[in-house]
């Protein structure tokens, strides 16, 4: 070999470099291969439901992504709503059971039993009493109609 003939080693950096960019335009295409999810194997290559599903359900969970990027400040306005409800509902419906108790405690009271010279503050408050569980009511003479 001349010295003229002798390769130059930062001419052998720069060919390697180029190879490298060369080969790593190729690498996202190979990323872009990727496995399919489980759950698209599972319904629609194993078990073959119809593709447009597939679309359906994809478009679904766009849009989805997206509402949930845009609105975030009133979903989490809506989710606190409903907590709160879920929250307060057992002591809502707790007090309108003991409402209904109480009223027809005070009609059985007032239909069956001797009434006279109770007010009706007495009887709420015996009808009261009954739904908590007090016997005062048995106190109080059946009436003989």
């Amino acid at each position: 070999m001349s010295k003229d003939e002798k390769i130059n080693p930062n001419e052998v950096k720069n060919q390697n470099n180029e190879a490298k960019k060369m080969n790593t335009s190729a690498n996202p295409k190979k990323n872009k291969d990727k496995d399919l999810p489980w759950w698209v194997e599972l319904l629609f290559v194993q078990i073959g439901l119809p593709d447009k599903l597939l679309i359906k359900i994809l478009k679904t969970k766009k849009k989805a992504n997206d509402l949930i990027k845009n609105d975030k400040k009133s979903l989490i306005t809506f989710l606190f709503f409903i907590i709160a409800l879920a929250y307060f509902f057992p002591v809502i419906k707790h007090a309108k059971n003991k409402l209904d108790c109480e009223a027809v405690a005070k009609n059985y009271i007032i239909r069956n039993k001797n009434t006279i010279g109770i007010n009706k503050r007495e009887i709420k408050m015996l009808s009261t009493n009954f739904c908590y569980g007090g016997d005062e009511i048995y106190e109080i003479e059946n009436s003989k109609i």
